[in-house]
């Protein structure tokens, strides 16, 4: 049995022949999660439909792994502009409602690449 298992998102890629993340024991982490759309892959120019897509992404690659968004330790943000904070802090505290049971996070300002306004990066401990 091989120790790394790949997750892939349907309809959501890269266009690197690298996986949307891996697992191996309890440990998961992914690679860049964007907010295209879940269905078609497209990318939504509306940031809070892409930071809508985006918790739905991460939470399904969560299901994926093996787990769910409780099990997630930390999250590294990368967003285009500052002016987007806001969008994705109110998809945050709809994914982690308890402030006292929220994962670590950290924002970075950088380009990305194409027409993505953010992308996140997730580390899981599955029980």
């Amino acid at each position: 049995m091989k120790r790394r298992r790949s997750i892939h998102l349907p309809n959501v890629s890269h266009t690197a022949p690298i996986p949307m993340g891996a697992r191996v024991g309890s440990i998961v982490y992914s690679s860049g999660i964007s907010g295209q759309d879940p269905h078609t892959g497209q990318l939504p120019e509306d940031p809070a439909v892409q930071a809508r897509n985006l918790f739905i992404n991460i939470r399904q690659f969560m299901e994926l792994a093996g787990g769910s968004p409780d099990d997630i330790v930390r999250v590294t943000l990368y967003l285009t502009d500052d002016r987007y904070r806001e969008v994705l802090n109110q998809e945050w505290v709809a994914m982690f409602p308890d402030p006292e049971d929220r994962p670590a996070r950290h924002a970075l300002i950088l380009p990305l690449r194409g027409k993505f306004l953010f992308q996140a990066e997730v580390v899981a401990v599955l029980e």
